[in-house]
């Protein structure tokens, strides 16, 4: 085992080769805000199985916790993930914790209540007078200039532009409302494209890159599945897939839960249309490169079936798909609730989500070859 590799590499790395299993492994990480530490959980444990990730991608607060992840070396990610959402709950880390789900509910909305008012430790803050003095009426809630200082200190970005972990994040220009990926194999990044994804409006201001505007891709679109999967040229991957709204759920009996209810709806639904979509056209790919080569010479040899040709594909896509539920209604602002115990709570429940599934490990198992995508865990 080579220096700085998760104990658990080794043992991961013989189950892969002894099911002959070869694939770039992708973790793919929505925004969500607090909700968020869900996926430093299922990092945790993805280390520990010893799945060190080729290539992360995110968004909002998917991207933050890409970039801690691609921007340290294995052994401090974990770490470094602990000490960013350490610092973001700071204020509520001595509150009780009184058992309930009512004493939870109102821990939710003191969490949610001081964050508007005060903003969030190593994240945001309310502006200050001299910059509404200055400025006029800034164009944004808060002002973001502490997520800089904690990317600074956290990230080493030296690191990400230089390897060995690819990282993409998603935000979307604010004047022509296109979704675009700033990606470590294409460009430099540093901590302005990390802070451009995560930059919710009307909260936060826009974060100006190359001279244009961007705000969060989550606006557009809440997950960079498709964008990972559809990179050409395209490569078997391994996906996981960490969302932190589900699509599905019960139908809500107060005003707050319809809220809370929308929420989830909207930001899911991208990532289930994505998948399926993707799924759909991966396999007409598939089917593609089995299909020519049985064609008669002379049709082979005519443009459409050299149209054709180009798309077909023989890469194979295992989709492992991760999603945080949590056990009772937590409320519309659960977001932006950084709440330490249900930061906390979220972490423990991504870490044992994630363990259950390496302990599974369905996608060891052989695939027959005319299928091209295989999704694994419950749908979003």
């Amino acid at each position: 085992m080579s220096r700085g590799r998760p104990a658990g590499t080794a043992r991961a790395d013989a189950r892969l080769a002894a099911g002959g299993y070869d694939r770039r492994i992708a973790l793919v990480l929505q925004g969500g805000g607090a909700l968020g530490s869900y996926q430093a959980g299922v990092h945790e444990a993805l280390a520990e199985g010893g799945y060190l990730p080729d290539w992360v991608a995110g968004i909002s607060i998917g991207a933050i916790n890409a970039a801690l992840i691609a921007g340290n070396a294995p052994e401090h990610r974990v770490a470094r993930l602990r000490a960013f959402w350490e610092t973001v709950t700071a204020p509520s880390a001595f509150w009780p914790d009184l058992p309930g789900p009512a004493f939870a509910l109102w821990r939710q909305h003191a969490a949610a209540t001081a964050a508007l008012l005060f903003g969030q430790p190593g994240l945001f803050a309310r502006w200050e007078p001299a910059a509404w003095l200055r400025r006029g009426c800034p164009a944004s809630g808060y002002d973001t200039a502490a997520l800089r200082g904690t990317l600074e200190r956290l990230v080493d970005f030296d690191r990400i532009n230089a390897g060995p972990t690819r990282l993409s994040v998603g935000a979307v220009n604010v004047r022509t409302g296109a979704l675009r990926y700033f990606d470590s194999v294409e460009m430099k990044l540093g901590p302005e494209h990390v802070m451009a994804s995560a930059a919710l409006p009307p909260g936060f201001p826009a974060v100006t890159i190359d001279g244009e505007a961007y705000w969060d891709g989550g606006i557009v679109s809440n997950t960079p599945l498709e964008y990972v999967l559809s990179y050409y040229p395209r490569r078997s991957t391994l996906v996981f897939q960490v969302d932190v709204f589900p699509g599905a759920g019960t139908i809500p009996t107060t005003l707050e839960n319809v809220a809370e209810r929308a929420k989830e709806i909207q930001y899911a639904s991208r990532t289930a249309l994505g998948t399926e979509t993707f799924r759909l056209l991966h396999e007409i790919r598939h089917q593609l490169d089995r299909l020519l080569p049985q064609l008669p010479e002379p049709l082979r040899a005519t443009p459409e079936a050299e149209f054709l040709s180009a798309i077909a594909c023989v890469t194979t896509m295992d989709i492992v798909q991760l999603t945080y539920r949590a056990a009772a209604a937590e409320g519309a602002a659960k977001d932006y609730a950084f709440s330490r115990a249900a930061i906390e709570a979220r972490w423990a429940r991504g870490r044992a989500d994630m363990a259950a599934m390496l302990e599974a490990a369905p996608w060891l198992a052989p695939s027959r070859p005319e299928i091209g995508v295989r999704l694994f865990g419950a749908a979003a």
